[in-house]
């Protein structure tokens, strides 16, 4: 009896360690596919607030992302240039990372692509592989095309010159000016100068060219041409968004978009004031 006792408590020693170490193995192959979804919710995050997304818009989408998967401990803080990431509680391993994303440009198309693969995910149609894989490849989506884009400023100054009162003559001259600002911008302002001094440079060109094209009778409105031409550097994304964020109150990231703004019109008008300042001198006070 006593050794009939001794092999089933032996036997029971065996299966608890058995089941032990089956938990201990469904742990480690959970923790990998857990740090899996909370890099890809980072990914998520970091193309979205890159690319020019609101704060609530990169939380929103990283907590979306996490949820679905099963992350119930998943916490985001974002700001206007950095994402903090955190989860864990007794059930889920902790984890923490932070990336620094520099403000930059805007690239709607990108923003676009996330939040479809986002509504894709909730709908259950997208494995955490194939996220993985979408993500890399709106990571590297191009944008449009240089000539396009210089296409698209010209256009864009005619128009703007046109609504704010200008006629056809003033239009045209816009459109030189927007196409001739563009090349400035993707040739010497963005690849070789600060962002300050690369727009000082472009609000002196748009006003030095613009101003040119008036006193050779070319165009009859100057300031609705000047308005027009540089309607292209005008950063109303940015600005648009930095409302939207002290509206959500995320004040700190709102003040560093709406600061960014405004230096950025600062920029611009210093360079079309120091051009008149110029051509004041010169004409003595006849060009204004």
């Amino acid at each position: 009896m006593e050794h009939d006792k001794d092999c089933k408590t032996d036997h029971q020693s065996e299966n608890e360690s058995r089941l032990g170490s089956d938990d201990d193995d469904n742990e480690e192959d959970h923790n990998p596919h857990q740090r899996e979804i909370l890099n890809a919710a980072m990914q998520a995050g970091h193309i979205l607030l890159e690319n020019g997304a609101e704060i609530f818009r990169v939380e929103e989408t990283m907590d979306r992302i996490c949820r679905y998967y099963g992350i119930e401990s998943g916490n985001s803080f974002v700001l206007s240039n950095g994402i903090f990431t955190t989860s864990g509680n007794e059930r889920e391993e902790i984890f923490a990372k932070v990336q620094h994303i520099p403000v930059s440009g805007t690239h709607l198309d990108r923003v676009a692509a996330v939040n479809q693969l986002s509504r894709e995910i909730e709908a259950g149609l997208v494995s955490l592989k194939e996220v993985r894989l979408r993500l890399d490849e709106i990571k590297i989506m191009p944008g449009k095309s240089k000539s396009m884009q210089i296409f698209a400023s010209g256009v864009g100054s005619a128009c703007f010159c046109y609504l704010f009162g200008g006629n056809i003559r003033d239009s045209v001259c816009a459109f030189v000016v927007g196409v001739l600002l563009y090349l400035y911008v993707l040739f010497i302002s963005a690849p070789k100068l600060s962002k300050i001094v690369g727009n000082i440079g472009g609000g002196a060109l748009v006003t030095f060219i613009c101003t040119s094209l008036y006193l050779l009778r070319m165009g009859e409105h100057l300031n609705y041409m000047i308005i027009g031409s540089i309607m292209p550097l005008i950063p109303g994304v940015p600005f648009t968004n930095a409302i939207r964020d002290i509206a959500d109150e995320d004040y700190i990231s709102g003040s560093v978009r709406m600061m960014d703004a405004l230096l950025v019109f600062f920029s611009i008008a210093m360079g079309v004031g120091l051009v008149f300042g110029v051509f004041h001198r010169l004409t003595g006070g006849a060009l204004l």
